[in-house]
């Protein structure tokens, strides 16, 4: 299977998840219930820290969502040639310094959060995700892009 095949079937993905947990208030019963079940193994699904819509919890907290919203930026990339992601490739030490970058407003969040200075809103909490979220889809993207990646 070709890599770029594997970003397609990756953005799928994530397009998918990200709006069954936007969508999973007014999803049937049994598969919101598997929705949020999931949601559950990976998020505390606090509804103070989370959106609402039509006054009922999304899946994910507000973070998690903004994650999954930074992650449906691989869907922007599939029609795009590698070489418009390729900077996102190289040493792992690269791609390290640029997820930290990615992460640092996501984590003063919290630590600031920890600390009992601050308690960022649902709004700064799933923008700080989005950051991370789509650093991470470039560097899959990124990585899956390259030459007898996948195969």
């Amino acid at each position: 299977m070709s890599g770029r095949v594997v970003v397609a079937a990756l953005a799928a993905c994530s397009v998918a998840w990200f709006a069954l947990v936007v969508l999973a208030p007014e999803l049937p019963s049994a598969l919101a219930a598997v929705v949020y079940g999931i949601g559950g193994v990976v998020c505390h699904q606090r509804p103070e820290r989370s959106f609402h819509w039509h006054g009922a919890q999304l899946a994910v907290c507000a973070r998690c969502t903004g994650l999954y919203l930074g992650a449906c930026a691989s869907a922007i990339l599939v029609p795009l040639p590698p070489s418009f992601y390729a900077g996102w490739s190289g040493p792992p030490e690269r791609l390290a310094w640029r997820l930290g970058l990615a992460a640092l407003p996501l984590a003063a969040t919290v630590a600031v959060e920890w600390l009992g200075m601050w308690a960022p809103s649902a709004t700064v909490r799933a923008g700080t995700g989005v950051l991370l979220g789509a650093a991470g889809a470039l560097v899959v993207a990124a990585a899956f892009s390259r030459p007898n990646a996948a195969k």
